[in-house]
């Protein structure tokens, strides 16, 4: 005689998505532990964690923001290259210019540094004579040197501080220009480049570093005789800028970077530009 046993079944609870209630799912988050489809959930370093799990850990948009900036390299270093570059290539196409540099643009007659124009009341000729270049050689030249010790200097300084370093060197390269060739068409980055060639020096003087081991002392050097030996160099652009850069370098990395360090970095930066441009008008009107 045969016997059957009661065969007993489990009862199964379907479950769904907390997001897609018509989703019947199987998962859940490994972080939260609700339920969720494929869907919602995303791989994790461990298990897989749902949307509003992974944006609740995320860091505020501000943080947010502040990291994608700081990841971004020396932004300011190449902010101004691309404006050099981009203001070259203006000057090059407009009549009279060209990629060589065999000829003055109308653009050039209207961006650079020449006194009697400043001393009729263009001032804006003392900041955009600093980004107009006369041939590809000029601005190549001074993009690179502008690049590999700019870079160095904006991870020193920090962004504001160094872009204010920057400012105040291109001013006080044109102040230099004007004092000692005011009736000459001058222009390029040369005196800001040297103004950085200056704060670096400096920079590495003030934390121990011998500036003639480093190297930029020798190349400070080789840069300022070159001013004199090549015909056509505005060599009171080269003194002024590195003037203006020694002395805001000087005050800028003498102490760690702090938000007051950074406006008394900008103060010290405004009150060389404003000397700057002073001086600018008082030589013009002599």
């Amino acid at each position: 005689m045969s016997t059957s046993l009661p065969v007993e079944f489990s009862a199964v609870e379907t479950r769904t998505c907390f997001h897609h209630h018509d989703r019947p799912t199987g998962r859940t988050c490994t972080r939260c532990g609700r339920p969720a489809c494929p869907d919602c959930l995303h791989d994790a370093p461990v298990g897989s964690h749902c949307f509003e799990c992974i944006r609740a850990a995320r860091p505020p948009a501000a943080e947010r923001v502040r990291q994608r900036v700081a990841g971004a390299g020396p932004v300011v270093t190449k902010a101004i290259v691309w404006i050099n570059v981009g203001v070259f290539l203006l000057t090059a196409t407009s009549p009279g210019g060209s990629i060589m540099g065999e000829g003055v643009s109308q653009l050039h007659q209207k961006l650079g540094l020449y006194g009697p124009a400043v001393h009729s009341g263009e001032l804006y000729r003392l900041l955009t004579s600093g980004f107009i270049h006369f041939g590809l050689f000029h601005i190549g030249f001074n993009m690179v040197l502008l690049y590999r010790f700019g870079e160095m200097l904006e991870v020193a300084l920090g962004r504001v501080r160094f872009g204010a370093l920057y400012l105040a060197s291109l001013l006080a390269g044109s102040f230099g220009a004007l004092l000692l060739s005011p009736n000459a068409l001058t222009g390029g980055a040369s005196g800001a480049v040297f103004g950085i060639f200056g704060a670096v020096a400096i920079g590495l003087h003030q934390r121990g570093v011998d500036v003639w081991q480093s190297g930029i002392g020798g190349l400070i050097v080789v840069e300022l005789v070159l001013s004199f030996v090549i015909p056509g160099i505005a060599i009171g652009g080269h003194i002024g800028g590195l003037i203006g850069g020694f002395v805001c370098g000087a005050f800028m990395l003498r102490v760690p970077t702090t938000r007051r360090s950074v406006v008394d970095g900008v103060l010290v930066a405004g009150v060389i530009c404003a000397l700057a441009v002073a001086g600018s008008i008082w030589t013009v009107a002599r």
